[in-house]
């Protein structure tokens, strides 16, 4: 069967490692939609944080951010959204003390107060530059709990990949563990990584799927481009799954077709070679 949907995760796959997108990338894309062929973005980005990047796109994309708790259309209508039980985030902030550091909320709100921390630590770099970059969107509550006055999209952590690998262990322990889902994004050569927390069975992959089911796409006709972790569910749920050739050994080592380097064009060259060709 002819590909007739693409989902593509952002970092580290649609850009390159300088979080630019390639010229040729673009044009795969143009050339795609040109066909027909529908482009999903599915990224761990919140959609504000996403949206300079689509932005930048010269064809219209649907979206799932917040690794899979929401769907966007080109005119900004979400049709899907899978919200986390405010009972379960409490929890989630009861049993992850140790991590309180990290943790945020982030909301489904229009602008202020989209993410909350307790206290941001600015004398880290990657939360400081976060903070900086989002800081229209961004407010501190102390406690946590105070601000989970509705459901969120989820509880988010950042931390060394160590600290990020105990957490997981921690939650995946808790007797509250079949309540919610783990997405873990691994950057080993910064010793970064980010681990969301959402309603169970939420990922880029059940969203996928579900929207796969309402628009009438079956499995063979869906191709999946992605890099992390967090992608091994849409990379599952596609027809047709897509590694990045700077993909974390985890994906490299499935067997999964691969591509090019994010600093090679590798979207592009997947879109040629499986989809358009």
């Amino acid at each position: 069967m002819p590909i007739r949907l693409v989902a593509i995760d952002i970092d580290g796959t649609l850009l390159d490692s300088r979080s630019r997108i390639p010229e040729r990338n673009q044009l795969a894309l143009s050339a795609a939609v040109s066909k027909g062929i529908k482009i999903v973005i599915a990224t761990g980005r919140r959609y504000d944080f996403a949206r300079p990047i689509l932005d930048l796109l010269r064809c219209p994309v649907t979206t799932i951010t917040s690794n899979g708790a929401l769907v966007r259309l080109p005119d900004g209508r979400t049709p899907l959204r899978r919200l986390m039980p405010r009972s379960v985030a409490f929890d989630v902030l009861g049993a992850t003390l140790p991590w309180r550091d990290s943790a945020a909320l982030v909301f489904d709100r229009p602008r202020e107060g989209q993410v909350i921390f307790e206290q941001i630590d600015r004398e880290h770099p990657a939360r400081r530059a976060y903070a900086e970059h989002n800081q229209p969107f961004i407010r501190e509550v102390a406690p946590l709990e105070v601000a989970l006055t509705e459901d969120p999209l989820q509880v988010m952590f950042n931390g060394s990949i160590v600290s990020m690998r105990n957490l997981m262990t921690c939650l995946r322990g808790l007797p509250m563990a079949p309540l919610i889902s783990l997405a873990p994004t691994e950057y080993e050569s910064r010793d970064f990584a980010l681990v969301d927390v959402l309603d169970a069975g939420c990922s880029k992959g059940s969203m996928l799927a579900a929207w796969m089911a309402r628009q009438g796409y079956r499995r063979d006709e869906v191709m999946a481009v992605g890099d992390n972790l967090n992608d091994v569910e849409m990379l599952e749920t596609a027809g047709l799954p897509v590694v990045m050739g700077n993909a974390v050994p985890e994906l490299l080592g499935r067997g999964w077709t691969m591509t090019a380097h994010c600093d090679d064009a590798g979207v592009a060259q997947a879109i040629e070679r499986w989809a358009l060709d």
